[in-house]
Order: C-alpha cells, then structure tokens, then sequence
C-alpha cells in the first residue's frame, strides 16, 4: 500500500510529471525511427542491390569517421550552460552555432587531406562531398539543445516526426521511379536541410529569436575547454563505428560493404532496448549509491542481469533465423549477409556491458576511463580488421568488432584493479544458482 501510495504521489508531481513526458517523447521518437529507417531501409537495400548499396554505405561511413570534428562533442556541455544561465542563451546558442559551423569546415578539410591516399573513383568522392556538405546543417542541431535543458522536447520531436515521413516518402517514391544512385546521396542533404529549416521554424514560434543569436570568445573559450576531452572521445567512437566499412571497401570492395553494411544494421536494429532500459533504470541506482552502497552494486547486478541475458536470447534467436531473416528483409540477392549477421548479433552482449559499465564510471567520475575504453577498443579494432579481413572478408570484420568491445568491456574492466568488480558482475550473470535463489 505505501508503495501505491509513493507511486500516485510520484505520478502528481509535477517535476515528475514534466520530466516523464519528456522522457516518453524522446523514446517513442527513437522507436519510431527505427522502425521506419528499417522499414525504409530494407526497401532501398533491395533496390539498390549490393553493389550501389555498399557505395552508398561506404561513402556515408568515410564522412562518418570525421564527423566529431563538426559536432566538437559540445552537446552536453551546451546544454549544462543552458540551464545553468537561461538569461545567456542567445549568447551560448551564437556561439555554439558558430563553434559547429567552424567545426564542419575543418571537418571538410580533414577529408580533402584523406580523399587522395584512398583508391576512390570520382563517382565515390562526388558522393562524399554531398553527404559532408549535409553535415552544415546539424549546426541548427543547437535548437534542439535549447528545448533540451527546457525539458520541452516534444517540439523537437514533432519537427523529427514529419521530417522522418516527408523524407521516407521521397526515399520510396526515388525506388518508385528507379531514380540512380547519386538522387539517394542527395537525400541527405534535403534530410538534413528539412530538419534544419523545420528546427528553425519551431523555434522562431515557440521559444525565441534566431537574430539574438550572438557570438561571444569567452564563451567558445569555456565551451572548448570543457568539451576537449570529449572531442577526442567522439574521434574515437567515429572512427570506431565506421572505420570497418571504410577498410572492407579499401580492402575487398563496395558489394561487400553492402553485404555487411545490411548485416550490421540488422544486429544493431534491437539497440534501443537497453538504451531504454538502462535510462530508466539508472536514476535509481544512482540514488541507492547516495543512500546504500550494498543496494548501489545490487541493483547495478540486477542490470547486468537483465541486459546480458536480453543480449544473448536475442543473439540465439538471430543465430538460428539469419538465413530467413535476410531472405525475408532484403531478398536471396544479400544471403551472403546472413553468416554476418550470425557473428555480428552477439557483439549486443558486449555492447551492453559496456553501456552499463560507461555508467558506472560517469557515475563513479571517472569519466576518464570512458576515453581511455573507447582508445583501447579503436586500437584493437584498426589492428584485428588489418589481419580478419584479408583472411576471413567480412567474417573477420565481424570477428574484429566482437574482439574489440570484449577488450573494452572485459579485459579492460579486468586488468584494472578498480573496475574488477564490474567483470565479476558479468560472471555473476552466469551463475545458476543466485539466478534461481
């Protein structure tokens, strides 16, 4: 009864209330998308066949490697100052503005000094031009963070929703009329363009005046002092993240980049689950660790519980399916995809450790070994793609991807002393008898 009673009372307050809702907009934007990007995206890969496909994979991941280079990993800061001086906003969103904009034209930079020691043909470099000029226009992304540390993020979202729907419609009506390949490269920037226009719109009528933007050095001082780290940590998680793509085309070549590109998304597709449930979860463990250690580690176990055993029914289900998966989804042209997708679908094991265990150290501030992670993972990765790839193809990209998240998220957590406790977390996971207790 008095947790009834906790729970309506939670459920009146208007803090409660206010912080909920903005929850729930962000979440159910997050779901939709996917399910509209793999619905979307299953149409395209069946048009575009493997080839075309791993083209246009290929030149989004190479864009990708440079992409922190523009987004400067200011989000979080911007938003902190935000809240803090509400009255300076005109003066933080000017500044951030431009801050992004002066990012992307070092970002554009940084990849006419890489274009040249890549085998690519002019087709391939036309199509990295236009998806990195489309980079210009999440430098509007700074409206999103003004509604952010408003808590009023239902705006944004309704901005994203009809973006997503006008831009999925153009993507199926381009299948429609068999449009050639260099149209689906343009829809980046007419997807990006949209949403910059729609943010700017929302804005103008809800929030404020774009013309009170103003840059002030001192702030872009403070904001690059204090996002540094995270500027090197965001080079990391790009490179990371794209960096197979970009050596399977260097490598082998665009069709498969296709084939693996399709098996990836399809392994990844699940990943809001524990995004999801790691953020509503961990506002109470960070409250036991405020109250109760012992309550603090029994409830971060609790987790590891949940989001391991997710991952590896998932992986099983996937492992046994990945034939008829791909089959069904995108056709018998990408079954070359499916003995991807089987070796791909258990890195969710590990990618969920080292989502909870980059809560931890945030939690426990230790927000440096969050970079010194994803620098280990990034070295193993690079290292193991130059060896499995030209033995095993794309098997051995797959192989190297699993490698390096158990690096991060195990041996990482292991060999140093002070994070051990986190890896035999893991292995508790395992143990039969405290499971069924």
């Amino acid at each position: 009864m008095n947790l009834l009673k906790k729970a309506i009372l939670l459920k009146n307050h208007s803090g409660f209330r206010k912080y909920f809702d903005n929850t729930s907009w962000l979440l159910m934007e997050r779901i939709v998308r996917m399910l509209v990007a793999l619905f979307v995206g299953v149409y395209i890969a069946r048009y575009l066949g493997p080839e075309r496909f791993g083209l246009l994979s290929y030149a989004n991941s190479f864009v990708g490697l440079f992409l922190a280079l523009a987004t400067l990993g200011i989000d979080s800061i911007v938003i902190r100052e935000l809240v803090k001086r509400p009255e300076c906003s005109g003066e933080i969103l000017g500044t951030a503005f431009g801050l992004k904009i002066c990012g992307t034209i070092f970002m554009w930079f940084a990849i006419l000094a890489t274009v040249p020691f890549t085998e690519n043909d002019n087709q391939t470099n036309v199509f990295i031009s236009i998806i990195a000029f489309a980079i210009l226009f999440q430098a509007f992304n700074v409206i999103d963070f003004n509604y952010q540390a408003e808590v009023k993020s239902k705006y944004v979202v309704y901005v994203q929703f009809i973006q997503l729907f006008i831009t999925s419609i153009v993507k199926l009506f381009l299948i429609y009329i068999k449009a050639p390949l260099l149209w689906f490269v343009g829809v980046y920037c007419f997807d990006a363009f949209f949403l910059a226009v729609g943010l700017i719109v929302m804005y103008l009528l809800n929030s404020g005046n774009i013309w009170l933007w103003r840059w002030k050095w001192k702030v872009a001082r403070k904001l690059l002092k204090d996002c540094w780290p995270l500027i090197f940590s965001g080079v990391l998680v790009s490179v990371y993240v794209n960096i197979d793509q970009v050596m399977i085309k260097e490598m082998i070549g665009a069709k498969d980049v296709g084939f693996y590109s399709v098996a990836t998304r399809l392994s990844t597709v699940w990943y809001f689950i524990p995004i999801a449930v790691t953020d509503s979860i961990f506002p109470a463990i960070l409250n036991a660790k405020n109250n109760d250690v012992l309550s603090y580690y029994q409830r971060l176990q609790h987790l590891y519980d949940i989001l391991v055993w997710i991952a590896i029914l998932i992986a099983l289900s996937i492992l046994f399916l990945s034939e008829h998966i791909i089959h069904l989804l995108v056709g018998q042209e990408y079954i070359a995809a499916a003995s991807v997708l089987s070796i791909a679908i258990f890195a969710g094991i590990f990618t969920n450790i080292g989502l909870i265990n980059n809560k931890y150290f945030t939690a426990e501030n230790r927000q440096k070994d969050i970079l010194y992670r994803s620098l280990l993972g990034v070295s193993v990765n690079i290292m193991l793609n130059f060896i499995l790839i030209k033995k095993y193809g794309i098997h051995g990209a797959a192989l190297a991807t699993i490698s390096a998240q158990i690096s991060t998220s195990l041996i990482y957590t292991y060999l140093k002393k002070d994070s051990r406790i986190l890896f035999f977390m893991f292995l508790k996971c395992f143990d039969a008898r405290r499971i069924f207790q």
